[in-house]
């Protein structure tokens, strides 16, 4: 494992980590997009099925099962336990514009026509686009809590070092994955804008807002 890989996983681990307790210690989710986090559910489920089939290590397994557990843990926490606080009146991006073209796309283009690769590709795609009902709650309501800010810049940043996985496995492994780059590329554009306010508002003290 290169030292890209084990900080992008690091760094995803502390976005969901700063995700959870931002939602226990208020005990609320106002400003959390729940339907993000079932895209996210639905993408863990969808990628780690091998553990059911296969063991490559104990770091890999205990990682699959944390992201697993603590993406269901987050969508238990918005729509059972603190419900009540959940802004649904905002998110309200439409999942399946997402699900279904992103599930046509998985039958059409993978490694192997075989159910297992087609989930995992499937939730190579889905995970390009799956912040995109958060970003678009927050372009509604017009600014996000530092906190939830905080959230996202470490997925970024965990998807960005990933990028850089790639390359690395590819001049030193003669690995290339072309289906989790171009995703991975996809999912990076799509933070930069955010990236840019986190930056120039976030670091400075100043609240963060999006353009609606």
């Amino acid at each position: 494992m290169n030292i890209f890989r084990l900080t992008g996983d690091l760094s995803h681990l502390a976005a969901i980590i700063i995700l959870l307790l931002k939602i226990w210690k208020s005990r609320s989710c106002a400003g959390i997009s729940g339907k993000s986090q079932i895209l996210f559910a639905l993408v863990f489920t969808t990628r780690y099925l091998d553990l059911l089939t296969s063991f490559i290590s104990l770091y890999n397994t205990c990682m699959k099962m944390i992201y697993i557990g603590c993406a269901y843990a987050t969508v238990y926490l918005i729509y059972a336990k603190f419900r009540a606080t959940y802004d649904g009146n905002h998110d309200t991006f439409r999942i399946e514009f997402l699900v279904v073209p992103v599930g046509g796309l998985a039958f059409l283009v993978n490694h192997d026509f075989s159910p297992l690769e087609i989930l995992w590709t499937f939730s190579i795609y889905l995970e390009s686009v799956a912040i995109l009902p958060q970003l678009f709650m927050i372009s509604k309501t017009g600014e996000a809590e530092t906190i939830t800010t905080h959230y996202l810049f470490c997925l970024g940043v965990y998807r960005a070092l990933y990028l850089f996985n790639w390359i690395w496995r590819f001049y030193f492994e003669g690995f290339f994955d072309m289906i989790a780059i171009v995703a991975g590329v996809v999912q990076t554009i799509l933070y930069c804008d955010f990236f840019y306010l986190y930056i120039t508002k976030v670091l400075k003290g100043k609240k963060l807002s999006l353009p609606a």
